[in-house]
């Protein structure tokens, strides 16, 4: 079982790959929360838990950690300091302590954030993470999702390096995505957008060349 280091874990898309995480054979999810009274929850179903504060220093946090999934976000509170500079501090204390992937939860819109008619800003910092964790040396996969929805996943999606399109994703699939991406034969050093579709997230993984 490989130790899989879940930053954003109380998040909403958070929960839903911890519980995937949970109920794997491959993996055993380690949830990573910003406040002391996030714990709790997480310890009643069984789940490792560790302390962290993106903002701050974060080298503590992948200590005995094999993978990452990076789903954290300030929910446009602090999108320099959380979901920019956040995620460089994680991909740094991973390069230190050998992490064998990262997979990075980024959005469709921050390969050019400039062209966004709105959430400039945090399309840009979406951007500037992205680039970073492609030139740290680390394996990684960045999935960029369109608009994210609460409907009930389908198990099937549309992924292409670049959809041209726009549209959504329910975020049962894109934990799922993001999940699968931990396997070491799913896609390395990717960038890939997904969208709902009709190809099953497995078969659509393993199309990614």
């Amino acid at each position: 079982m490989e130790n899989i280091l879940v930053a954003g874990a109380n998040g909403t898309t958070g929960k839903k790959i911890i519980h995937l995480l949970k109920n794997s054979q491959y993996f055993n999810p380690v949830a990573m929360v910003r406040k002391e009274d996030q714990i709790k929850q997480f310890e009643n179903m069984g789940v490792q838990t560790i302390l962290g504060d993106l903002e701050k220093e974060v080298s503590h946090a992948t200590k005995g950690i094999d993978k990452v999934i990076f789903a954290a976000g300030s929910g446009g509170k602090n999108v320099v300091g959380v979901d920019q500079e956040g995620a460089k501090r994680l991909i740094d204390a991973s390069k230190v302590d050998g992490i064998s992937k990262f997979v990075m939860l980024s959005s469709m819109g921050a390969d050019h954030p400039e062209k966004a008619d709105d959430l400039q800003e945090y399309l840009k910092a979406k951007h500037n993470a992205d680039e970073y964790l492609k030139t740290s040396g680390l394996t990684y996969a960045i999935v960029r999702p369109g608009s994210l929805t609460d409907d009930k996943g389908t198990g099937a999606i549309d992924l292409q390096e670049k959809l041209h399109r726009n549209g959504s994703i329910s975020r049962d699939d894109v934990a799922q995505t993001l999940v699968r991406s931990l396997h070491d034969d799913a896609p390395h050093h990717t960038t890939f957008e997904i969208l709902e579709g009709s190809t099953p997230i497995g078969k659509a993984l393993n199309n990614v060349s």
